[in-house]
């Protein structure tokens, strides 16, 4: 395997990734394989701010909630187990709260369709969140997250 590493020393002015600006420096980027992009939780921290505050100017708030979700960056949902590679967050309407699993959050986008993802949750009812899983449906076919899946696609908006 051949590993590499990139700094981007990014200017006030500067922009990367579609129509990010930063003041701040951000070193990151390992690739291996030049496939895979790992990003620590401190860049995933910096990140998030970016994309959360843009997905919440475009979508607006929930009439289902008081206030847009807290958001917490954790390695796992257990203290002494290590997560499911293929969760990167969740939403949980009852702490009106978004929990991004930083170790499998590989790159900025998958970090920006997880945002996406979840925050459907938070506009979405929780009450038709349990009715449709009560009437049968499962996660691959629910109507709430088959809309989250499609917003999905809009992630590059946030960028």
């Amino acid at each position: 395997m051949s590993y590499f590493f990139v700094s981007f020393f990014i200017k006030k002015s500067g922009k990367i990734f579609g129509n990010m600006d930063y003041s701040s420096y951000i070193s990151f980027v390992r690739l291996r394989d030049n496939k895979t992009q790992i990003m620590t939780k401190k860049e995933i921290k910096v990140l998030t701010e970016k994309v959360y505050k843009r997905i919440i100017k475009h979508y607006g708030k929930s009439k289902y909630h008081i206030d847009v979700p807290f958001v917490a960056i954790e390695s796992s949902p257990y203290s002494d187990a290590d997560v499911d590679e293929e969760l990167y967050g969740e939403y949980c309407f009852m702490m009106n709260e978004i929990t991004l699993y930083w170790k499998n959050i590989k790159n900025i986008e998958l970090l920006a369709r997880t945002l996406v993802h979840e925050y459907q949750h938070y506009l979405q009812s929780p009450a038709w969140m349990t009715r449709y899983y009560t009437m049968g449906y499962d996660y691959n076919d629910h109507p709430y997250e088959v809309q989250a899946f499609d917003e999905e696609e809009k992630w590059l908006k946030f960028l």
